[in-house]
């Protein structure tokens, strides 16, 4: 009975995930070209009305289905006590640079953490979704099972700041690497919908520098997609990613994590 009950939970949160990010990636596609005020956020950063708006359509779907669960947001911070044990990870709007110049390479990231993901592309009409144990992606009211390859040799390099294990680890070096060109093609996409496509099938890999990334608002949906479809996850250091981790490769295959990780410590 106990497993039923955790089975039957699992499938009504990733139902919520899956809700909550389709609901965020409605706003994102509706505002799409428009004008839209921006909200400095300091060295360079911002965010934009539909950010704002995105995450409160979120907020809107999970406080109704979870109420008693805490959130936390990009753009809205913490919603909910510090002791709640059931928190969701929000970013509403990834990539918002690129859309604020009109590119279309962005995400809307819903995780509970340590359970359901859902990842949704606002223009491609995708969304990404895990209940933590499988995961698939629903297009058109059809969920096809994410199937992980590196059969493409794309492998998406994050290249923004901060870089918190430079010198000894710098992205940008990665891609100068005399092995990576004859391996990899690189691509610079700038959301984290790249990991995603690393669970799909569309990247071979997804490297990244940071600190943990497993309770980022960024990341955590992307990563529980990653895990539950079998990719190969750890920090740039090649330990595990959590608590005082660094970083983060994303692999479809152990090959492949391999490759790259001989590359990043040589």
């Amino acid at each position: 009975m106990i497993n039923s009950c955790a089975d039957a939970a699992s499938s009504a949160d990733i139902e919520v995930a899956t809700a909550a990010a389709s609901a965020g990636a409605d706003v994102v596609r509706t505002l799409y070209g428009q004008r839209l005020a921006r909200i400095d956020k300091g060295a360079g950063d911002f965010a934009t009305a539909a950010d704002v708006a995105a995450e409160q359509a979120i907020l809107d779907v999970i406080r109704a289905a979870r109420p008693d669960d805490a959130v936390l947001g990009e753009e809205g911070g913490q919603h909910g006590g510090d002791d709640v044990e059931r928190r969701w990870l929000v970013d509403p709007l990834c990539g918002t640079l690129n859309y604020a110049v009109g590119n279309l390479l962005v995400a809307v990231n819903v995780a509970l953490r340590d359970g359901a993901a859902a990842v949704a592309d606002p223009f491609s009409a995708e969304v990404f979704r895990t209940d933590g144990t499988s995961a698939w992606v629903r297009q058109d009211g059809v969920d096809t099972p994410l199937a992980p390859t590196s059969a493409t040799r794309l492998v998406d390099v994050n290249l923004d700041p901060p870089f918190p294990s430079a010198p000894g680890f710098r992205a940008v070096d990665l891609l100068a690497h005399p092995d990576f060109g004859g391996r990899f093609r690189p691509r610079v996409v700038s959301t984290t919908l790249a990991l995603a496509w690393v669970a799909a099938g569309k990247r071979a890999a997804y490297v990244t520098d940071g600190g943990d990334l497993s309770g980022s608002v960024h990341f955590a949906a992307g990563i529980a997609l990653c895990r539950a479809a079998g990719c190969v996850v750890t920090g740039v250091d090649g330990a595990p990613v959590g608590r005082g981790g660094r970083g983060l490769v994303a692999a479809a295959d152990a090959e492949t994590h391999g490759l790259l990780m001989s590359m990043i410590r040589g």
